[in-house]
């Protein structure tokens, strides 16, 4: 999965939209029913962290493949809704076995 730049914009995004669940899921209600905002604070750093990779994955799949900014946009704000990363994955996973398979016929 990590091989490819749209690979690793898939690992990337997976890893993303766990962390931005945990974010709305679990340390928000830490924070607001129990009163721990640290862990709002460290979920939200790992997350943001995370969204930074993601938006630059993007980017160089856009400059290795024939993207345009409407195909990076739609993974951008996939990446802003709870759960959109992993319904964009099967789109992104459709896109890399038409690339493995365009590979093996040309080898």
């Amino acid at each position: 999965m990590w091989k490819t730049p749209i690979g690793r914009l898939r690992g990337i995004g997976l890893c993303e939209g766990v962390s931005f669940l945990v974010l709305l899921g679990i340390a928000m209600p830490l924070k607001y029913l129990a009163g721990h905002p640290e862990v709002v604070m460290v979920v939200g750093w790992i997350h943001g962290l995370l969204f930074i990779l993601y938006s630059l994955s993007i980017l160089a799949v856009m400059n290795s493949t024939d993207w345009g900014l409407g195909r990076g946009a739609i993974a951008f704000f996939a990446g802003l809704v709870p759960f959109g990363p992993f319904i964009h994955d099967r789109h992104l996973r459709a896109l890399e076995r038409e690339q493995d398979a365009g590979a093996a016929e040309r080898a």
